[in-house]
């Protein structure tokens, strides 16, 4: 029952630890984040971002091969 108790408190203290951590980037972060779709080069990013071959449906049917 100890180390149980102790599990769940380092797991608790490791939780709110995290959570600190990303308050504080969000309150102390110098300037906005740049986003991949913004800016001159947006579209490069966003092409990037997006794959281009087919992706797997939510049915499971896997997407046919074309002949290259």
């Amino acid at each position: 029952m100890k180390l149980e108790n102790l599990l769940l408190r380092s797991l608790f203290a490791a939780c709110l630890l995290v959570c600190g951590w990303i308050m504080a980037s969000m309150l102390f972060t110098p300037g906005p984040v740049q986003l991949a779709g913004s800016g001159a080069d947006g579209k490069i990013g966003v092409l990037m971002a997006v794959p281009g071959t087919c992706m797997l449906p939510p049915d499971g049917v896997v997407c046919p091969r074309l002949a290259s």
